[in-house]
């Protein structure tokens, strides 16, 4: 793919070492934790069949539910609302069930290597996903301050593009050592990204994306950092982002997360949907024929949590909304963390007062999406005075920001994501109702392309999500601000539980909110596998000394440690 503004360094596939999103921050190796012929870990048969909850049936829930359920441990899902979490897909009313619409999770890079390793497991096929300049999208518009600029390749854009381009490959050279870590995390060498990793967090721990751009010799131009911000790398503009730490920036670009995107043939949800109904090959304790379906009454989560307490004894007692209350040993938390200060009664002892502060900080993005289905790829017509494809995948400054052309062959129905919007962008879209929305995105467009009349061919009703109105999880993810890598410590690592008191133990953390790479599935995948970790560390269970697991390695690897004082 190439990018609208291309990461700093460009790698020949045939002679780099495939990159992974284990990243600066802890550099452990889940895929191959994964494929180890070991498997991951065992209890001792004393355990086998012991009830361990899981809170949200998202991937998170679902992969770390399932990994415990092949252990010969009962994990008990609870759901408040659907399997699949923020990877959602929905249909459209009236029209083919094969039309779907992606309202979470769309986009996967390569280096989401475990969670590639689920999405074989499961039999999914991926397909290129049609990013700004990306080599499966036909074309791309830039649109800023009225003026519109049609590219197959990045080289097509006006030169001031190349000179943002190059500005922002210098800016991460020379501010972030961006081709040392890379190279450093595609070699696996773990000496030299801690040695990187420990400096630039020490120096940028305090300071925004936007800040970043301002220090560097090569953005001293308002008008280089403005486009960037409006038409950005990969997916397009980052200007939404401008005042979350440079960290998470860095954490994007370094292990190419922005890059090479592949989206799941018939839609992402399926991943944890399948995994739900999955009987594993090898599996201890169950019989043959086992999934998490059939452990659960009806095939169906447990409902909504309720309230989470500390029992005699180091229990988690969880209340679930139909008034049914179970002690557990050991439970996982995979939802939304802000559930826990708003939606479900806790104890205070459930976590430590440093943890209590760490989910209160947790900062989230907004996000939204509207979507529509038409009667087919019409953006391919080619345009009889110029030659170019009458529609392309857009970005602009107007209000829809990111439009996306997704279809499944020329004569087939398709699906326009009309906007993809986050923060500001998102809350501007907020009090209107799904054709509302729909109306004002035409009219941007209409002003892209007064020639096309997309009306004409949408067959459908349109399908909207605002996520910071989702009541389950009131934002689309977590992005540290300045000053929040201590807290992000805090949560990642709580799943090292042996130096808390044994009556904070045994409830682990998990999802995205926890992961050093929000935003990304591949978070939800690592995290979950922690977890996992954790509960057959706490159930007294070990790893095989071949494949050791993210807390047998911790001492070697764990997260750059800063001062309180």
């Amino acid at each position: 793919m190439t990018s609208t503004v291309p990461n700093a360094i460009e790698h020949a596939a045939a002679e780099q070492p495939p990159i992974t999103m284990s990243g600066p921050d802890f550099p452990y190796a889940y895929d191959d934790f994964l494929a180890h012929p070991a498997g991951i870990g065992q209890v001792p048969a004393t355990e086998h069949g012991t009830e361990v909850a899981v809170i949200g049936g998202g991937l998170s829930g679902i992969v770390a539910a399932y990994e415990l359920m092949k252990m010969g441990l009962k994990p008990v899902v609870y759901e408040a609302d659907r399997i699949g979490g923020r990877l959602r897909t929905v249909g459209f009313d009236g029209c083919d069930p094969a039309l779907t619409a992606e309202l979470g999770a769309m986009r996967f890079p390569p280096s989401s290597t475990a969670l590639q390793h689920y999405i074989d497991l499961v039999g999914l096929e991926t397909r290129p996903f049609p990013n700004p300049l990306a080599e499966a999208t036909p074309s791309t518009v830039v649109d800023l301050k009225g003026e519109s600029h049609y590219a197959r390749t990045a080289e097509d854009l006006p030169e001031v593009y190349r000179q943002v381009a190059a500005a922002w490959n210098a800016c991460l050279e020379d501010g972030a050592d961006f081709s040392a870590m890379n190279r450093a995390l595609r070699e696996r060498d773990v000496p030299r990204i801690r040695e990187i990793w420990s400096r630039l967090v020490e120096k940028l721990d305090n300071q925004t994306f936007y800040g970043f751009l301002c220090d560097s010799d090569a953005f001293t131009s308002f008008r280089h950092r403005e486009i960037f911000g409006q038409v950005g790398f990969g997916t397009g503009g980052w200007d939404t982002d401008f005042p979350n730490s440079v960290l998470e920036i860095l954490r994007v670009v370094y292990t190419e997360a922005d890059d090479h995107h592949r989206g799941i043939v018939g839609g992402s949800q399926q991943l944890p949907l399948r995994l739900w109904e999955r009987v594993p090959e090898k599996i201890v304790h169950w019989p043959y024929g086992t999934s998490l379906a059939t452990l659960h009454t009806g095939g169906e989560p447990r409902p909504a949590v309720t309230r989470l307490t500390r029992t005699a004894g180091n229990g988690i007692t969880v209340t679930d909304a139909h008034g049914d209350i179970r002690t557990y040993r050991a439970a996982v938390f995979t939802a939304q963390s802000w559930m826990l200060l708003s939606k479900i009664a806790c104890d205070d002892a459930l976590f430590p007062i440093d943890h209590w502060t760490a989910i209160e900080r947790t900062h989230y993005m907004e996000s939204s999406k509207l979507f529509v289905p038409v009667d087919r790829p019409f953006w391919l017509d080619k345009d009889a005075r110029t030659g170019r494809d009458v529609m392309s995948m857009t970005l602009t400054d107007r209000m829809t920001r990111g439009t996306y052309l997704l279809d499944d062959g020329p004569d087939k129905p398709a699906v326009m994501c009309l906007s993809y919007t986050w923060c500001d962008d998102s809350l501007k879209w907020l009090p209107l109702s799904a054709n509302e929305r729909l109306e004002v995105m035409l009219k941007s467009l209409g002003e892209i392309y007064p020639d096309v009349d997309i009306r004409g061919h949408v067959i459908g009703s349109p399908v909207t999500v605002s996520w910071e109105n989702e009541p389950c999880f009131m934002g689309a993810f977590k992005a540290n601000l300045p000053g929040h890598y201590r807290y992000q410590r805090r949560l990642f690592t709580h799943f090292m539980q042996d130096a808390l008191p044994a009556d904070r133990r045994g409830l682990f953390l998990a999802g995205d909110d926890i992961s050093w790479t929000a935003g990304w599935a591949e978070g939800a995948v690592q995290t979950a596998l922690n977890a996992v970790w954790g509960v057959m560390h706490q159930l007294g269970g070990a790893t095989d000394p071949a494949n050791p697991g993210p807390g047998d390695v911790y001492d070697e690897i764990a997260p750059v440690l800063l001062p309180e004082d």
